[in-house]
């Protein structure tokens, strides 16, 4: 039987030991989704696999590749470290949100009706929120462009253009997870009002290109309004639960990173 070789870029989210020697992979490829691939001997410190089988690495991987199996890697050329992520053991935050980025993408990507064009997409988003957050950009804010450009791939698209009871432009006055997005003045009932920055800082985020944000200041009020609603969109509307966020907040706070506010 002829083996079929593959090459692909892709960046390692996961890694499982699979013998004294070896690992089995978990990489997010543009062209493939997400496969497993086995990594023989990677674990000795000599194996020329060794540095690039460890979790965010962005690599040019070959592989014997077995479609809805594990594949086996044959070689390997390491084109990134996210450095300043992994290596960091003082950032505390960059760490955490930057795997939360990889939980949200992984469960987004094996939606079921995601299509391949959908899964191109969202690859390139979170490559390039690795890229920023590897930069020393606010991680926060970067993991939450991230969820909210996911949620068009989800089906979920919140209404930030217009009101979504009426399609009114001119009289936005909040918006509200309950309600799919803004809410004018002629629509409004007894939602919260938030900040009206943070509803223009939601659409701006939402269509901002990531690879070239140069700055990125955000009062830390209008962050928390965006993330609060991000956090109550995610629970009413996309089944995603990301189990780790609350152990890592706690953690945050233990270490002093964030406050109980």
């Amino acid at each position: 039987m002829l083996l079929k070789i593959v090459k692909t870029k892709g960046i390692v989210i996961g890694e499982q030991v699979y013998s004294e020697s070896s690992k089995i992979l978990k990489v997010f490829s543009r062209d493939l989704g997400i496969i497993s691939i086995l990594s023989k001997g990677c674990r000795k410190t000599k194996s020329p696999f060794h540095a690039a089988s460890n979790k965010l690495i962005y690599a040019s991987f070959d592989i014997s590749y077995k479609e809805d199996a594990i594949s086996t890697l044959i070689a390997v050329d390491i084109m990134k470290i996210f450095k300043n992520i992994v290596m960091d053991y003082r950032d505390l935050e960059k760490k955490m949100y930057a795997f939360l980025l990889v939980d949200l993408t992984s469960q987004v990507v094996k939606d079921k009706n995601i299509i391949e064009d959908e899964r191109k997409s969202i690859y390139d988003i979170f490559l390039s929120c690795l890229n920023k957050i590897d930069e020393g950009f606010n991680a926060n804010i970067i993991f939450n462009i991230a969820r909210l450009k996911y949620l068009e791939y989800l089906g979920v698209r919140p209404s930030i253009d217009a009101c979504s009871s009426c399609g009114d432009t001119s009289s936005i006055i909040t918006l509200a997870a309950s309600s799919f997005g803004y809410i004018c003045k002629n629509c409004y009932t007894n939602e919260k009002i938030v900040q009206m920055e943070t509803v223009k800082m939601i659409r701006m985020l939402y269509y901002v290109i990531i690879d070239k944000i140069k700055k990125l200041e955000i009062k830390d009020e209008i962050a928390k309004e965006i993330e609060e609603f991000l956090d109550e969109y995610y629970d009413l509307h996309t089944g995603i639960y990301l189990k780790t966020k609350d152990k890592y907040k706690t953690v945050l706070k233990i270490n002093g990173v964030l406050t109980n506010n």
